[in-house]
């Protein structure tokens, strides 16, 4: 399970403590993956927890490159077509920088 947190600006960054800035990285992970380990250890599943600081698209896409993984499932919001053309979405930039196939689910 991956997720992504953005990163702190330089200029916050550079003056917050090293160990603070962790800290806020883990607990913004933390607060997504509490409620999917909960759902994995009803169901028995058994997974891998990644949380990584960077633009989630690109994160993900190096990520699933480099572990050389059989499939990709990411959930989608969803937003439609107008939204995607004008913001464009996470799920179709990884798609465009990643060649691990995909399974996109609403």
């Amino acid at each position: 399970v991956v997720h992504t947190v953005n990163a702190v600006p330089a200029r916050a960054a550079a003056v917050l403590d090293k160990q603070v800035l962790k800290g806020y990285y883990d607990s913004e992970g933390e607060k997504v993956f509490k409620p999917i380990r909960t759902f994995f250890d009803k169901q028995g599943l058994r997974a891998s927890y990644v949380c990584k600081v960077g633009a989630a698209a690109e994160v993900i896409a190096a990520l699933a490159d480099k572990g050389k993984f059989d499939l990709l499932v990411m959930g989608s919001h969803g937003h439609g077509t107008l939204t995607n053309l004008v913001m464009g979405s996470v799920a179709t930039k990884v798609l465009a920088n990643c060649s691990t196939p995909a399974l996109l689910i609403r």
